[in-house]
């Protein structure tokens, strides 16, 4: 689809302009958050918002997205090569409190039961390049636990 493309190529220019703009990591994190948007698109899910924040700015989930009729909460963590270990260990216990704070608040203002949510990560590398998707990374039954 040459829709595809475009998209890409948007992309593209957009990270050139933060490259300009920001710190490289801050670049590179947005780079991953688009790169990780465009990836779950093309699985199949709908990604229905980005960076959705609590009001006090203390919480933020990188996307929301629905999988049918699951919304999924999708953590984006990216390290710029490999040497740097494993993007996934920067995910601790405060890290997914944080996450579920803002995920109870999105599913009470959307009033959707818990039941119909999950949390994702999905991590990008860029050298060499490589993109993983962990489905269910952490599932709802351990909210209270987390909370």
């Amino acid at each position: 689809m040459w829709l595809r493309g475009f998209y890409r190529l948007c992309d593209e220019v957009r990270h050139w302009a933060r490259m300009r703009r920001h710190p490289r990591h801050i670049a590179l994190g947005r780079r991953a958050e688009d790169l990780a948007h465009r990836y779950l698109e093309a699985e199949g899910l709908t990604v229905v918002d980005r960076n959705w924040t609590l009001p006090d700015r203390d919480a933020e989930v990188d996307l929301v997205a629905l999988d049918g009729d699951i919304v999924v909460f999708v953590e984006v963590k990216s390290r710029a090569q490999t040497t740097a270990g494993d993007p996934l260990r920067a995910i601790d216990r405060a890290k997914q409190r944080r996450i579920v704070r803002a995920a109870r608040l999105f599913l009470r203002r959307w009033r959707i039961p818990p039941e119909k949510a999950r949390f994702d990560i999905v991590t990008v590398v860029f050298e060499p390049y490589q993109i993983r998707h962990y489905r269910d990374a952490w599932s709802p039954a351990e909210w209270d636990r987390l909370s």
